[in-house]
């Protein structure tokens, strides 16, 4: 298996990030097998474009929520690491708070 889990919905609230604020978060390593997607249909076009960074960002977007992290943006990145059969990539990881997390803290 690729994904921790395949989900065609994002159950996180809504946070308004705009690619500017994405830009500044940092990219970190995250392993595929733990990544919940948030589409379940890829466009092949964008998995196979020769430049597929061209009109978006360089990292995937992915969202920590209740611990578990949703892959937002980048599904395309996500498959082709797969193919290269390597489990990790970089993404930017956005964390959220979640009911568990207020509970903690």
């Amino acid at each position: 298996m690729i994904f921790k889990r395949v989900a065609d919905t994002r159950p996180y609230p809504a946070h308004g990030t705009t690619l500017k604020q994405w830009a500044d978060v940092p990219p970190r390593q995250v392993r595929l097998d733990e990544l919940v997607t948030t589409k379940t249909t890829l466009d092949l076009d964008t998995l196979l474009a020769d430049d597929s960074t061209f009109y978006g960002d360089l990292f995937a977007h992915v969202v920590s929520w209740e611990g578990q992290l949703y892959l937002e943006d980048g599904l395309h990145r996500a498959l082709r690491t797969a193919l290269q059969q390597r489990n990790s990539m970089h993404a930017r990881v956005l964390e959220l708070g979640g009911a568990k997390d207020r509970a903690t803290g």
